[in-house]
């Protein structure tokens, strides 16, 4: 349960600086977890990214304030973090469907974006398979990449490393280290990182480094020594990702023994078959007993 508490002190965080600007690497320690990893998460759960959670819960308030209130428009525009009423103008429309100055002119309809309160629903048992496995520190030759995303995690972002990486030979290059015997067999891997080294997040395309030259543009990453569960997915990508990364957060964590840790998360393909319906590949989570 104790994943199901941070992921509710975070939104609590969220809720309590609507008025601030807000820093998503806070939010991500207040669930004690990366920023990448927590936005991750929440976005796989809840259906919104967090950026779009904190500006709907904002032009939600900024709706009841402008009809209820004798408020100037650019007041509240400037209190939910527009630097201009015209900015502001345009997402208030598009969001409740009449302008700022209509709804100071009273009984309009408004929409209201109620805020997210995190519960556990038991519902129905399905199986999981799983394994547990701990590792010692390993290394991983890597193209690391930080990504400024002004707090908005897009799955096009990782998308678009892997069709760069492919365009430019990068895969190829990464494939000539993979070797059947390694931590990974012979996969190529993706690698969310829990300490980032610029920007919102740091995602990487990786092979196990066993020793060797270093090809021009690539990076000897440590990963530190953890426990790890492990995941089988198969099916078409991302879909069967998606689906599966949710089952594990509203399934695995809140029944069994072991929480998130560390803030690792490496996805290990085999192939680059990603889009057959039986496409087999792992994720890997570093945890801990609760």
């Amino acid at each position: 349960m104790e994943w199901v508490k941070c992921l509710q002190r975070a939104i609590d965080y969220m809720e309590e600086h609507l008025e601030d600007a807000i820093d998503y690497e806070e939010i991500g320690r207040q669930a004690y977890s990366s920023s990448f990893h927590f936005q991750r998460v929440f976005h796989m759960i809840s259906g919104y990214s967090v950026g779009e959670y904190i500006r709907n819960r904002r032009l939600t308030l900024a709706g009841v304030e402008l009809s209820t209130e004798n408020a100037k428009v650019i007041d509240v525009a400037l209190k939910y973090g527009y630097n201009s009423p015209e900015s502001f103008s345009r997402a208030f429309t598009k969001f409740h469907g009449i302008t700022p100055a209509q709804a100071k002119n009273g009984n309009v309809n408004l929409k209201s974006f109620s805020r997210i309160s995190v519960k556990l629903i038991l519902e129905g048992g399905t199986a999981m398979d799983y394994r547990i496995e701990k590792r010692e520190a390993f290394q991983v030759i890597a193209k690391r990449a930080s990504y400024e995303g002004s707090g908005e995690i897009a799955s096009k972002n990782i998308h678009n490393t892997w069709e760069t990486c492919i365009k430019d030979g990068t895969i190829q290059t990464l494939a000539g280290y993979v070797n059947p015997e390694n931590v990974f067999g012979g996969a190529i891997v993706g690698i969310s990182f829990a300490d980032c080294k610029e920007g919102d997040f740091d995602y990487a395309i990786a092979a196990a480094y066993t020793g060797g030259p270093v090809a021009e543009g690539l990076t000897i990453e440590e990963i530190p020594a953890n426990t790890w569960a492990i995941f089988p997915c198969t099916g078409k990508m991302p879909e069967a990702f998606t689906e599966l990364w949710k089952k594990i957060y509203t399934e695995f964590f809140p029944a069994s023994k072991y929480q998130p840790a560390g803030g690792f998360c490496i996805e290990v393909y085999p192939s680059d078959e990603v889009y057959r319906n039986d496409f087999h590949c792992e994720i890997w989570f570093s945890v801990e007993e609760k």
